[in-house]
């Protein structure tokens, strides 16, 4: 085995639904060795994952096990520390979304893989989804200005609901699920975003009196595009169109249909596709549309764990071919800061340029 394909050792901090998912992917992918598993608490894994030592502490695992990488999939709060430190002990480091809590937090995690010469990938896990990229082509296509139209609405009770709360001890939902497509939106247009507004509602007595669970968030883009997206999670939340994913332009749309069946609470229904319909604006001397809607069938897409695969594949990708990042971390930090100020918006009443 030469250097560039040893098998990389990696330490999974969190063992929540992602990352059970994750550790999962590394251990069904031979180009990595599980050294630990990091959690609070023994949780119930996969059998798979059973023979894995579940250590209490990130530091002292990081210190005692010395890995090649970290994923780290804690709570929002503590990525940017877990990440710095990895950094700082030479390991190259996954990190689920959001980046951080804070953008200067963000910056400091970019600045700290930089100046340690590793790798950050964080976990946008729509940018390894075939059908998504297929939907960013396709809009990218139809030229700006745009209108990006967005939302995922999550209607959860019992264990789902108490996860939710969790999260919103640091992380409203529009900046923790609107990371996802606020990175969408950038995709397909290139300008820069110069204007942020956000709107937010507490609709339970159940979190904290500062924190909303419901969630609006406006973007104008110095192309002039626009965009919005909406987030919701608890009992109370519709499940009446809780998924719009829609792009228009002056040449028309793409947008993605769903399952009419689709739950907002069942986890591959915020990845897969099923349909993705291109409309066209192109109209004929009578003034009628030239073509009809094409719908392509999204067939044989990847689920929740697949698309952990694929991505942890890329982890792997980029440490053995010293895949450039930058543009990766800045498309990070440019989300995370356009739903950081959505979130400041929401709280001030105020308009955030950016």
């Amino acid at each position: 085995m030469t250097s560039s394909d040893r098998l990389i050792r990696v330490l999974v901090a969190g063992l929540g639904n992602m990352g059970r998912s994750h550790a999962l992917a590394y251990h069904n992918n031979p180009g990595f060795e599980i050294v630990g598993l990091v959690n609070r608490s023994k949780p119930k894994l996969d059998p798979a994952l059973d023979g894995y030592e579940i250590h209490p502490d990130f530091l002292t695992a990081l210190a005692e096990l010395k890995p090649d990488l970290c994923a780290i999939c804690t709570y929002s709060d503590s990525h940017a520390d877990y990440a710095v430190a990895a950094f700082e002990a030479g390991c190259d480091v996954f990190v689920e979304k959001p980046l951080a809590t804070t953008v200067a937090d963000a910056e400091r995690v970019v600045a700290a893989a930089q100046k340690a010469g590793k790798k950050l990938v964080i976990g946008y896990i729509l940018r390894h989804h075939p059908s998504w990229i297929r939907l960013i082509a396709e809009a990218r296509k139809l030229g700006p200005p745009y209108v990006f139209r967005m939302n995922l609405n999550q209607q959860s009770s019992g264990p789902t609901w108490d996860v939710h709360k969790a999260l919103m001890q640091t992380t409203p939902p529009i900046v923790d699920c609107g990371v996802h497509y606020v990175d969408v939106m950038c995709q397909i247009t290139d300008a820069k975003a110069v204007e942020v507004r956000g709107m937010g509602l507490r609709l339970s007595n159940e979190i904290a009196p500062d924190m909303y669970n419901y969630g609006h968030l406006q973007v104008l883009f110095e192309d002039g595009s626009l965009g919005w997206y909406e987030a919701g999670w608890g009992p109370m939340i519709s499940e009446t169109a809780f998924f719009v994913k829609d792009v228009m332009s002056p040449n028309g749309a793409v947008s993605i249909v769903m399952d009419p069946n689709a739950k907002s609470d069942d986890i591959d229904t915020h990845t897969k596709t099923s349909v993705i319909r291109l409309h066209s604006a192109e109209t004929g001397p009578d003034g009628k549309f030239i073509r009809p809607d094409e719908d392509m069938k999204m067939a044989g897409e990847p689920g929740h764990q697949e698309l952990c695969d694929l991505e942890q594949a890329y982890m792997l990708k980029a440490i053995r071919e010293n895949i450039d990042l930058t543009r990766h971390m800045d498309d990070a930090v440019q989300s995370l800061r356009i739903c950081l100020a959505a979130d400041e918006s929401a709280r001030s009443g105020k308009p955030v340029r950016l």
